[in-house]
């Protein structure tokens, strides 16, 4: 049962219930175990903008769910529409819909915020701080402000500068504007409580969701939880910051702003302002007399060599996000979510590029395969001939045809058909791509995404096939033989010692049986009041036969036991008729 030690906020889940009514899926509500927290009486009209809900289809209805519910689910939300190996394609593109934007809290808050987690009047640290600000998240909001200027240094570095300062416990150098980013107050515990209560919601909801077509949701939650935990830690941002400077600190059209650490907690973050227009504004590139099109085309080539040689990629590259400087240089910005590949799965995405290149069906599918984790490939033609399909609906195509968002919505269809499990990385790069395309396109209608890939998947093909990763290669199968044959003896001793003792446990598990055992046990459930019911109604019977005394009888001479007898089997038949009446219309 439900209860509040279940749950850390039961008003919390009250409001998930009421959201759920509202929306119609009361079904949600009635199969899990959450039907018990709400009476009829409280669910409200099923009504959005004067339109009955039910006019909206399953899907909207699940992503209006969402949006009401705010930023917790939002970011599941934005988080489940990159996994089509778990979720139907039309509610992945419902999701796609949400946007992580909501009011800003009181500057006073931010104010009170960065004077706790820095220890210093804000005052102190900044000669201006902008109270409006330049942008309002779930999780944060970024204010545009400058640091102080003009203390003496205690660092050698810092001396040799004159734009820096100093507090009590630190030196910093400056570099004039900066952008602060701000964590909302109370937004670690409000998801923290929402992470628990959808935990149990999954937990007791699990047959009803993967009827539903909603698979995995375990490892969904997990996963979700796992970078909301990062994306809350602004620590985890500036050291993701600091990973890129170094990739990119002797590369000359490309900038990353520079963390200030010393400023920086797990709730403050503060860099250097980006200063310029964002990567679409082409009005004001050719203005400062920049090309657009090799601004596209150096971005593309910037972000490529992210995925494909450093493994390490911003995974949200929105316009707002790249910002072009007066001189032509290349700033990302915002690195609260980035992707990682190892080496394995670079190799077999590039692979996948190249296969269909050369319109080598059978290549592609080996390297489809390589990329799974686990696969639900039954006929390996089968699975060969929808790849030869893809080849053939896109490789051909010249560039006004050609798009990058149709392939990947192929290539996420065929995960989700094949219930293939892939690195979470690589739906986080598909969306990239996507994104990335779109850009490209606007501001470089010629660009053609394929031919930018092409030549750093043959670099990879030729590093893959090097004499020192294949003799890596050989090492590590060495030393897995190596564990193999060292683990082996033991783990069939401690087999035979279970046989032995009796405790060797199989466990056997009946797929699909669920709706069947359930009907069972509501057929049982109403055989037994049934003859409960025929029980009393005969003993009531038997009991009127009896020559009873005047004291036990009614002044008509029915006996009390009759009357009660027959009252209780007249209440246990009419909750069973509404059962079944229940039952029936569901």
């Amino acid at each position: 049962m439900i209860s509040i030690q279940t749950f850390k906020n039961i008003k919390r889940i009250r409001k998930i219930i009421q959201v759920l009514l509202k929306y119609g899926f009361e079904d949600v509500v009635i199969n899990t175990a959450l039907r018990k927290l709400v009476p009829k009486k409280r669910r409200q009209q099923w009504k959005r903008q004067d339109k009955l809900v039910f006019e909206y289809t399953r899907w909207e209805r699940i992503r209006m769910v969402f949006e009401e519910l705010g930023a917790t689910f939002i970011k599941l939300a934005q988080i489940l529409s990159n996994r089509p190996d778990m979720l139907p394609e039309p509610l992945i593109r419902e999701f796609e819909k949400l946007q992580d934007k909501v009011p800003p809290f009181a500057f006073s808050e931010v104010k009170a915020i960065i004077e706790k987690e820095t220890g210093k009047n804000i005052n102190d640290l900044f000669e201006r701080f902008d109270e409006k600000p330049l942008g309002s998240a779930s999780i944060g909001q970024v204010h545009r402000a400058k640091l102080k200027g003009g203390f003496e240094s205690t660092n050698d570095e810092a001396r040799s500068t004159n734009d820096e300062f100093r507090t009590s416990s630190f030196v910093l150098r400056t570099s004039g504007e900066v952008a602060v980013k701000v964590q909302r107050p109370g937004v670690k515990e409000l998801i923290n409580t929402d992470i628990s209560i959808l935990k149990e919601i999954v937990r007791r909801g699990k047959n009803y969701f993967e009827k539903n077509g909603i698979t995995n949701l375990d490892d969904i939650i997990d996963t979700f939880e796992k970078n909301l935990q990062k994306e809350l830690d602004y620590n985890n941002e500036a050291r993701n910051v600091e990973q890129f400077r170094n990739y990119y600190k002797d590369n000359d059209t490309f900038y990353v702003p520079k963390a200030t650490k010393e400023l920086s907690t797990d709730k403050v973050l503060v860099t250097e302002f980006a200063d310029g227009c964002k990567i679409t504004d082409i009005d004001q590139l050719k203005a400062w007399g920049l090309d657009p099109v090799k601004i596209a085309e150096n971005g593309m080539n910037i972000y490529l060599t992210q995925i494909f040689e450093h493994g390490f990629f911003h995974a949200d590259p929105h316009p707002g996000n790249i910002i072009i400087r007066k001189d032509g240089v290349i700033c990302l910005i915002d690195f609260g979510m980035a992707g990682k590949l190892i080496k394995r799965d670079k190799y077999a995405f590039a692979g996948i590029f190249i296969s269909m290149a050369q319109q080598n069906a059978k290549q592609m599918a080996n390297n489809f395969q390589r990329l799974a984790i686990e696969h639900e490939i039954t006929n390996r033609k089968v699975f060969e001939n929808d790849m030869n399909e893809i080849i053939e609906d896109f490789s051909l195509l010249d560039v006004s045809e050609s798009s990058m968002a149709e392939l990947i919505l192929r290539l996420q269809k065929i995960i989700y058909d094949y219930k293939m499990k892939v690195p979470g990385g690589i739906f986080l790069l598909l969306r990239a791509l996507t994104i990335l395309e779109g850009i490209g396109k606007s501001v470089h209608p010629d660009m053609n995404i394929y031919e930018f890939i092409k030549p750093y998947g043959a670099k990879l093909l030729q590093e893959q096939y090097s004499v020192e990763n294949i003799s890596d290669e050989i090492i590590d199968r060495i030393s897995q033989f190596d564990y193999f044959f060292r683990s082996f003896p033991y783990e069939m001793s401690e087999i035979l010692k279970k046989v032995r003792k009796g405790k060797l446990n199989f466990e056997v598990q009946y797929k699909g049986y669920e709706p069947l055992l359930k009907k069972i046990d509501s057929v049982t459930n109403r055989f037994i009041l049934t003859f409960i019911i025929t029980a009393l109604v005969l003993a009531s019977s038997i009991i009127m036969t009896a020559d009873l005394a005047p004291e036990v009888t009614t002044p008509y001479g029915l006996p009390y036991l009759s009357i009660i007898g027959f009252s209780l089997s007249a209440f246990l038949g009419l909750i069973l008729f509404i059962s079944m009446w229940r039952s029936g219309s569901g």
